[in-house]
């Protein structure tokens, strides 16, 4: 059987015992992902890439702490979302980093997408861009609530707030994105 016929279990068990090929498959599946969420924080393509790597060495080196391999994905996020905010809390003492384009094509895909979709995608890229004048707290905290998906309670976790902090800083932080909307409208 074929290592790309292999559900992500199997993978891990075979990763476990220090197969490079079904660590290949496993970064084949995964990278893109994890790419745009440390790109989202970091804002710097090469750092990114270079956060985004650095997630996944040590993911394969910390397997044996994996408790359950169901969630080896969200384990994943949470090192390379874990990385990105220590490398953008570090660079961010010494220099402002230009903010990149958000989002990262990795191929150009045009099959027939209606105008509908290209509206949305404009849409998308309104807020991305709106999102990026926020303060630097905010974005982080959108980008993990709204973009990434967590809740308040991992927010406050990976961000070292308070719950009622937390809640707060969403909710202003949804004001000023509101508001900088409607003033671009």
């Amino acid at each position: 059987m074929t290592l790309t016929k292999l559900n992500i279990e199997e993978l891990i068990e075979l990763c476990k015992s220090g197969n490079q090929s079904a660590q290949l498959e496993v970064y084949n599946r995964y990278f893109k992902a994890m790419f745009n969420t440390a790109l989202r924080i970091v804002k710097d393509r090469f750092e990114a890439e270079d956060i985004m790597q650095d997630s996944f060495l040590l993911a394969f080196t910390k397997l044996d702490t994996l408790k359950d391999v169901k969630i080896f994905g969200s384990w994943l996020k949470r090192i390379v979302i874990n990385n990105s905010i220590y490398h953008y809390k570090k660079n961010s003492k010494y220099d402002n980093v230009p903010l990149d384009n958000v989002l990262y094509k990795v191929e150009d895909n045009n099959d027939g997408i209606d105008s509908d979709h290209e509206f949305t995608n404009l849409k998308a890229k309104q807020i991305l861009q709106t999102m990026k004048t926020l303060k630097d707290n905010y974005q982080i905290c959108l980008t993990l609530h709204l973009i990434e998906g967590y809740d308040y309670e991992e927010i406050c976790e990976i961000m070292n707030l308070s719950p009622a902090n937390c809640r707060t800083m969403i909710s202003r932080a949804k004001d000023s994105l509101r508001q900088k909307l409607e003033l671009a409208v």
